[in-house]
């Protein structure tokens, strides 16, 4: 790798670094070929951009990222793990590979701000993915406006029932 190579992987290794609220970064070593093709290829469908990475120039794209606790862990084989936006279905991606192969270890995470080991990564995994977030916050969202329905139209139903009630007595009694 020349000069402008490198430099071009540390320029787009910074700005991935610099948009992501989530980066994940995982030992590989003893893993198939097989398995890393199917660990790219699970990355590819779910816009997770995952790269094996030399560790000094991964370094060098941490600088001014806000990411730099990352930096001591860059050590021997390293892919790193980046969500474009959805960072907790990337985690949930990652969990799923990790079952398929059992020699992906993860080294340290960064999420929202914070430095997370494993442990944090696997409880990231398990939140709620966005779209259910979303889906909870419309349903939250329709049942006021459902309820102030319901009440409004609860006299003229009651009165309907009364009606409807009183008008079978008078026929049974007719």
């Amino acid at each position: 790798m020349n000069r402008e190579q490198k430099a071009e992987q540390v320029e787009n290794l910074h700005t991935r670094f610099s948009a992501t609220p989530f980066v994940v970064l995982t030992d590989f070593k003893g893993s198939t070929v097989a398995e890393m093709d199917s660990l790219r290829r699970g990355c590819e469908k779910s816009g997770v951009y995952f790269k094996v990475v030399k560790n000094k120039l991964a370094k060098r794209a941490l600088e001014g990222t806000g990411k730099e606790t990352l930096a001591e862990h860059f050590r021997g084989n390293i892919g790193v793990f980046i969500a474009d936006e959805d960072a907790i279905g990337a985690a949930k991606l990652l969990r799923d590979q990790k079952k398929a192969n059992a020699h992906l270890v993860v080294r340290a995470g960064y999420f929202d701000g914070d430095l997370v080991d494993e442990k944090g990564v696997a409880a990231i995994a398990e939140l709620p993915s966005k779209e259910e977030l979303q889906a909870t916050l419309l349903s939250t969202l329709q049942e006021g406006p459902r309820q102030i329905l319901g009440a409004l139209q609860a006299p003229g139903r009651d009165l309907l029932f009364l009606l409807q009630n009183f008008a079978a007595k008078l026929e049974e009694q007719g």
